[in-house]
This record gives structure tokens, sequence and C-alpha cells, in this order.
């Protein structure tokens, strides 16, 4: 089955460039121009789709506020396209449900990269073979489902963007270990875009001790190993 992309640039050369390069690996574009017409899709279609790509800088409504609207309802992965390489603009798309960012101008074989290395984790851990015979990871009253990537914490149901649930996933079966920062990125993204000053993880980090109930001066769950990484405690 082919993915269902969903591109709203209204920079014309831009999104039809990024389209070209899209279908040429078979997957299927919906690309508009415009917020409203890519809110009206994301209303309209019968079929969810696998992957939002947002221009941030969109008049009218930007894509910020596509993206919210997106998390309101589902999970799949959003990368964020953004003409201001300022963190600010980054850590608001990360802390609104964006899993991933790229700085315009871009070559377009590494946003194709970036596209790929979303669907396949998304992918992966939306129904893919658990790592463990029963795919459940449970912790002090966290229940993670490895097969169909739900998240109980007390039996109430989390909603988790796909880099939240691969970072606790990956914290959880690494109990009692230190996680580098570094090592998150590699193995969420898959690719070398990690440089020390990149706070990407330390963004989604922040973002799932708010949804778990972590307080950040004495979490239950994720604790900070300074200079090092993450980990949660045996």
């Amino acid at each position: 089955m082919e993915n269902k992309i969903l591109l709203v640039d209204d920079e014309r050369e831009i999104a039809d460039l990024v389209e070209l390069y899209l279908k040429s690996e078979n997957y299927t574009v919906f690309k508009y121009y415009t917020a409203q017409e890519a809110v009206n899709c994301i209303d309209e279609i019968k079929t969810e789709l696998d992957l939002a790509i947002l221009d941030i800088m969109l008049p009218y409504i930007n894509g910020l506020s596509i993206c919210q609207k997106i998390r309101e309802k589902y999970t799949y992965p959003i990368i964020m396209l953004t003409a201001k390489d300022t963190e600010t603009d980054k850590i608001t798309g990360l802390t609104l449900g964006a899993d991933d960012y790229i700085t315009k101008p871009f070559r377009p074989l590494e946003l194709v990269a970036r596209v790929k290395a979303q669907l396949r984790r998304y992918k992966k851990y939306s129904g893919a073979t658990a790592k463990n015979d029963s795919g459940i990871i449970i912790h002090a009253g966290l229940e993670i489902n490895v097969n169909t990537r739900e998240v109980l914490l007390n039996e109430k149901q989390l909603s988790l963007t796909p880099t939240e649930f691969s970072i606790l996933r990956i914290l959880c079966e690494q109990k009692g270990n230190v996680v580098s920062s570094e090592k998150l990125f590699h193995e969420i993204w898959g690719d070398e875009y990690f440089t020390k000053n990149n706070n990407t993880i330390t963004v989604h980090i922040r973002h799932l001790r708010e949804k778990i109930g972590d307080a950040m001066d004495n979490p239950k769950y994720i604790k900070t190993v300074w200079g090092i990484g993450y980990k949660i405690e045996k």
C-alpha cells in the first residue's frame, strides 16, 4: 500500500519539486499551497494520512496551527519546514507535536531521507513484531504495548507522538541504564544530523514528561543524568 503524505507550502516551486521527489518514491502526495486547503484535506480525507510535511510560514493559518490540529486527532509523523534557523521556531514546533524539522534551503534528497526514516519508525511501532513475547513493557504504572503502539498510565491511555513513544519505549527497554541523547537521536532518526547543541531530544523529553506527569525537579520516571543522557530506574 502506498504511503499517503500531506505536503503544504505556499512557495509553489518548492512544493512542486518536493512532490516530484516524493512521487518518484511511489508516495501518494496531497499537495496544497494554502493552509485552508490542507485543513480541509485533514477534515475530509476518508483514510488516515501517513505523514505530513508542513511549512511554518504560511499566510493566514501557519504550519504550527495545522500541526496542532493534526495532533488533536492523529499520531502520524509531522516534519516542519522552516525558513528560520532559530531555536524558538524549532522548539515551538516540537512542543506542539512535530517529530522533526528541516531548515530551508534544503536538499530534496535530505527531506526524502527524513520522510523514509519517520515512516519506517511509525510503521514499525504501529503494528510490527514485538521484541518480546507479549509485546508489553510494564513499569511503575506504565504499560507500553509495542504491537499496538498504545501507552497506558495507571490504566489511562496517553496520546503520544511517534517520537515520544519511541523515546519512552527505548528508555524502558534500557531500564536501569543511561541512554545518551546521541544514542536516542540515532535510534529514532537513524541519521547523522545530531550535534552537541541539538536540543531536539531535550524538547521531546520535556513534552513527554508533561504527558506522564513527571516533575522536573523530582521525576518519577525519566531521570536526567547531567552531561550524559537519560534513564529510567529499575
